[in-house]
């Protein structure tokens, strides 16, 4: 069954989809941490400027909607970024 190659490409797009996974030991933490942030505070501020520029008016602006669905957008980039970021790449080194 190992030597099927349907389950060696399988296998391989497994490892490809989990390159720059945080948890993987040759990933630099702190370079996954900062990009991490960049793209959630990205994420955050683009989330706030479409929810705020769906009201007509400024004072029809519902705060805590743009302020919940922010933040929670935030919460889902950091999340995505666990499987794996372009921006950090892996050190040779084990």
């Amino acid at each position: 069954m190992t030597d099927n190659p349907f389950f060696a490409k399988l296998k391989q797009k497994g490892r490809d989809k989990l390159k720059n996974n945080v948890f993987k030991r040759n990933v630099d933490t702190i370079q996954w941490l900062k990009s991490a942030a960049v793209r959630a505070v990205k994420t955050v501020c683009q989330t706030a400027i479409a929810t705020i520029g769906t009201t007509a008016t400024i004072s029809a602006v519902d705060w805590k909607l743009v302020i919940s669905t922010s933040l929670l957008a935030g919460i889902l980039s950091v999340l995505t970024s666990i499987s794996g970021i372009p921006e950090v790449s892996e050190s040779e080194e084990v």
